[in-house]
């Protein structure tokens, strides 16, 4: 499955925006007057980017894994439903 990201949320898939990785790191906070300490911030950021990345790479297995059971299902119920049927006994 190939991702194309717009603004945060997937292009044409009609599914909410997810903050990227990407934005998590390089997300610019307004400067105070007491401020806070910038590595710190930094700190936390990679590591809500790097909770990002494994959540996405997460989402995209289990999607994938999704899709396949799904498959299985509709062979299995196709392969059923063919050994349920009752013998062909002629035209009425």
């Amino acid at each position: 499955m190939t991702e194309v990201y717009r603004s945060g949320q997937l292009y044409g898939t009609g599914l909410p925006a997810r903050m990227t990785p990407h934005e998590a790191r390089n997300r610019a906070f307004d400067p105070r007057r007491r401020g806070v300490d910038q590595d710190q911030v930094r700190a936390f950021q990679t590591e809500v980017a790097d909770e990002l990345t494994d959540l996405h790479r997460q989402i995209r297995r289990l999607t994938v894994e999704n899709e396949r059971l799904k498959r299985a299902v509709r062979d299995w119920q196709a392969m059923h439903a063919r050994e349920c049927r009752p013998p062909n006994q002629g035209h009425w």
